[in-house]
């Protein structure tokens, strides 16, 4: 049987800053319908790694391949248009537009259309699809207020969702439940899950809380000093001394 396409493979990637080894000869494939989480102490590499991938960084030595082609050193807005997508720790959102606007924005991007006078933001087709992604997110009750008004576990959802308007093949996501409360967590994750899965979205989530790893990843990279220490399923890396060491500080 074939293996599944490669989604994204990186080859020694390597990133210095100063004296400091950020990201150390990684070598990491990441397969069409993964879920891939990330686990690591701070200033293990974690988000340095996504930066490298989406173009926020340039490595120092080492390759990056996206959907099997060398795409090494492009500039972010060239890896969005590969259909590498991001969410971040802090919500990039458009605070002063409604929910829907917010979203009927990111489809016009993916259309590779600006908006104006002879080609206005709100048509039909638009409209449709993002009151549907909204009722997928379950945001569709805030479809006509303010970005702002979303508590902040919506407004991750809504990154997300923004992220997901633009069909793309890969979606990296950091920190997911970063300043979501402990009740809100995991329906948080739930909705983002279901959604990833229905769309058989490849998806890596670097996150900092071990119980949303081991309760959502189906495989998980450990990184500590920059380098991947671990790679496999979640109770295997969680349980492995080395990881629960750099990780949790403790054997």
């Amino acid at each position: 049987m074939p293996e599944t396409p490669l989604i994204l493979q990186t080859v020694d990637l390597t990133k210095l800053f100063g004296m400091v080894m950020a990201a150390n000869a990684i070598n990491v494939e990441i397969r069409a319908g993964e879920l891939v989480g990330i686990v690591g102490a701070n200033g293990s590499g974690k988000t340095t790694f996504l930066n490298l991938i989406t173009g926020y960084l340039t490595p120092d030595r080492g390759r990056i391949l996206l959907l099997e082609k060398d795409r090494t050193g492009l500039p972010p807005r060239e890896v969005t248009r590969l259909g590498i997508a991001r969410s971040f720790q802090i919500p990039q959102l458009y605070t002063n537009l409604s929910v829907l606007d917010s979203l009927l924005l990111s489809l016009a991007a993916r259309a590779d259309k600006g908006t104006g006078f002879w080609r206005p933001l709100y048509q039909q087709p638009w409209v449709d699809e993002g009151l549907e992604t909204l009722k997928r997110f379950g945001l569709e009750a805030y479809a006509h207020r303010l970005a702002s008004d979303l508590p902040e576990g919506g407004r991750k959802l809504l990154d997300i969702a923004l992220s997901l308007a633009l069909r793309p093949k890969l979606l990296l996501m950091d920190e997911p439940t970063s300043g979501v409360s402990i009740k809100d967590k995991f329906q948080v994750m739930d909705t983002l899950i279901k959604v990833v899965e229905e769309t058989r979205l490849t998806t890596v989530f670097v996150e900092h809380d071990m119980e949303v790893v081991q309760r959502y990843g189906r495989r998980v990279l450990a990184f500590d000093n920059g380098r991947v220490i671990a790679d496999g399923t979640p109770n295997a890396v969680l349980a492995d001394p080395e990881v629960r060491k750099a990780v949790l500080g403790r054997v």
